[in-house]
């Protein structure tokens, strides 16, 4: 099943992004490389593709797991959540409809 995981920054979050960005995009890569990531990015603080240093406000990621406790468990190991990023992560379950 998929679930979703939103994920919620702390204030000014941009640095801690920056640091622990190689190891959050290593982990997503292990799920695309097993199929099973639907939709990964992050939230722009600003109306713009490019927010520059206004950074992003969290995350959201979309991925198939075998149940929500696994894909909590997955969540709470994140590389942001480490360097304390995220401020705030919910995992629900996720059904796609379309397309």
């Amino acid at each position: 099943m998929y679930y979703a995981i939103l994920c919620e920054d702390v204030e000014n979050s941009l640095s801690l992004r920056q640091g622990a960005r190689p190891a959050h995009l290593a982990r997503l890569q292990e799920l695309v490389d097993g199929g099973r990531l639907l939709a990964a990015g992050p939230h722009p603080a600003l109306d713009t593709p490019d927010p520059g240093d206004a950074g992003f406000t969290g995350s959201l990621i979309i991925a198939e797991f075998d149940s929500l406790e696994s894909a909590t468990a997955w969540a709470d190991s994140d590389p942001y959540v480490d360097a304390g990023v995220f401020k705030r992560v919910v995992v629900k379950p996720y059904k796609l409809v379309l397309p």
